[in-house]
């Protein structure tokens, strides 16, 4: 039980020094550009787009073959 008591005891200051140590960090990152940002989101969207239309003819092929294959096996 005394084990406990120390800690929470020791909570808030644990708390504080990762307060801390975390605000040293973020300062040291490097951030990015509105340039960079906008060039990567754009790359992004294009990329989302670009793999949906994929998967959308993947899909058709697919579903044709299958649906083909159902027809030709019920008859």
């Amino acid at each position: 039980m005394a084990g406990e008591i120390e800690a929470v005891k020791g909570w808030p200051q644990a708390t504080k020094d990762y307060i801390d140590e975390l605000k040293l960090e973020m300062r040291r990152v490097t951030w990015p550009s509105r340039k960079q940002v906008e060039a990567t989101t754009t790359i992004v969207i294009v990329a989302v787009f670009a793999f949906a239309a994929y998967f959308e003819v993947i899909d058709t092929i697919i579903n044709s073959t299958v649906t083909a294959a159902i027809k030709a096996f019920s008859r």
